[in-house]
């Protein structure tokens, strides 16, 4: 695709991947599992560093994407003086993936940041989760992990704590996002993301659900695009009301003229919105 082709309104993917794609600092490999690891982008002073922890999307599908997509915010986010720890995940269509997989990955590499923290002189003390698409169900769902129910597989003991969370075209409520999202995104893989209901699990949205697990005790900042068919905006102002009823502080913000690739685009409006955002959540970077 010739690189002198303008964006497309909304933006489709082409517009965004077309572009030369960012390498990270580091790749911080954590365990033995083949997704057990994390891209780290570190700014150029010293440190301590306010930090991002990533989540990408892809509906929880490998096949549709991975931790590179995010790789663009990502060094738009270090060049701005924050650290990121840009995660990876097995997906549903990966053997291991969905439930309780794929949960299983993403706390451990939320919690191997911590371990990390002092070597790369990461701050954690006012970590904020930002996830795109199905990044936003799991950066949400990492927040409330506390919250788990005693009997569920996915609790750990002692889980990193995140201060904040930015829900930028997220599908954070399972239940409600189904019926409104493409049909390959959710509902044809939904038992393979939350495992099947039996007798002693009848609800399987009850440790997999962020909107379940309300409130978390982050601050929540949902982000949505007007016209984003993958996470319309009613997802997102509805998991406000839910958020904010439950006693969480929660915030809802829609960009006009939106989709979902816009999101996580550096240069357009809804990226500088999300950077603001965080400039506003996180201390401001040392010089």
């Amino acid at each position: 695709m010739p690189a002198s082709r303008p964006p497309t309104y909304p933006m489709i993917w082409p517009d965004l991947l077309r572009r030369a794609r960012p390498d990270p600092t580091c790749e911080i490999r954590f365990g033995k599992g083949k997704t057990d690891l994390a891209d780290l982008w570190l700014p150029e002073n010293a440190g301590p560093h306010p930090t991002v922890l990533m989540v990408h999307g892809g509906c929880w599908q490998k096949k549709i994407a991975d931790r590179t997509l995010m790789n663009y915010a990502a060094e738009e986010l270090r060049l701005n003086g924050f650290a990121v720890w840009n995660i990876e995940y097995r997906g549903v269509d990966e053997t291991g993936g969905g439930y309780p997989g794929t949960f299983l990955d993403v706390a451990a590499a939320a919690d191997a940041l911590r371990y990390h923290a002092a070597e790369y002189n990461l701050d954690t003390n006012t970590i904020i989760a930002f996830g795109h698409s199905a990044g936003g169900h799991l950066a949400l769902w990492l927040a409330a992990r506390a919250r788990l129910p005693a009997t569920s597989p996915l609790r750990t003991d002692n889980p990193v704590p995140i201060r904040s969370v930015i829900n930028t075209g997220g599908l954070a409520d399972l239940e409600a996002t189904a019926p409104v999202t493409e049909e390959d995104c959710l509902s044809l893989i939904m038992d393979k993301l939350t495992g099947a209901p039996s007798k002693t699990r009848p609800n399987v949205f009850a440790d997999t659900s962020p909107a379940e697990l309300l409130p978390c005790g982050a601050t929540q900042i949902c982000i949505n695009g007007d016209r984003d068919p993958i996470a319309p905006p009613v997802l997102g102002r509805n998991y406000t009301v839910k958020a904010k009823a439950a006693g969480d502080a929660a915030t809802y913000c829609e960009i006009k003229d939106t989709g979902h690739v816009e999101l996580i685009a550096p240069g357009t409006r809804a990226f500088d919105q999300t950077l603001l955002i965080i400039k506003a959540l996180l201390p401001p970077p040392s010089s």
